[in-house]
């Protein structure tokens, strides 16, 4: 198993975006979605996304807008992907792929998923708990190996630098995606613990 991909999301300040490039993490998020405690205002999540290294993959995270809006916005941004998430409605993800925007898709075993990545033309597929962002741990008992997605996935929903060794191991995902999980408040990143994080799962694959 090569080296696991990690993508930190929920940041919000320059220290924020430095701290995870000298770590060594291959994508951030930016949430824009104004019920999130981590939500930024458009022209916040500009600015930092302006700063993020080409070392690093920038996602633009929102859940409250529709699928034009979001690519509107991802374009205002300025990030490199934006990520929507499935519910209990289906975002118009074909409207984005056909706008030329870069997709990443987030969705839950709770929502019955299509878990072939690529079903609905994104690039990557992010595999959350029930409560999606809620920074809940689930049962990794309930994804058997022959439902787990083939190619690029990401695995959240509670992880954090204690734990997330061990899951990667049991469900071999291609990458893991950790937000409260290296926080020490809600929105504000612990940077010793996204230090943390990314050598835990670096030392899974070892």
């Amino acid at each position: 198993m090569s080296d696991v991909v990690v993508k930190v999301c929920g940041l919000s300040s320059f220290d924020d975006i430095e701290v995870a490039a000298d770590a060594g993490v291959d994508a951030i998020g930016l949430v824009v979605s104004p019920s999130s405690s981590r939500h930024l205002d458009p022209a916040r999540a500009r600015s930092l996304a302006a700063h993020v290294p080409d070392s690093m993959t920038s996602v633009l995270v929102t859940r409250d807008y529709s699928a034009a809006e979001a690519t509107a916005l991802a374009r205002e941004v300025g990030t490199d992907v934006l990520q929507l998430h499935e519910g209990t409605e289906r975002p118009d993800f074909a409207a984005v792929v056909a706008s030329g925007v870069r997709l990443w898709r987030a969705t839950s075993l709770a929502f019955e998923p299509d878990l072939r990545i690529g079903a609905f033309g994104e690039e990557v597929l992010l595999l959350d708990s029930p409560l999606a962002g809620s920074g809940e741990t689930w049962d990794l008992g309930s994804l058997p190996p022959e439902q787990r997605p083939s190619g690029p996935w990401l695995l959240a929903g509670g992880l954090d630098p204690d734990n997330v060794a061990a899951s990667i191991r049991a469900v071999r995902p291609w990458g893991v995606d950790v937000s409260s999980g290296v926080e020490s408040s809600p929105g504000v990143k612990d940077h010793r613990e996204i230090i943390r994080f990314v050598a835990a799962a670096r030392g899974a694959t070892e």
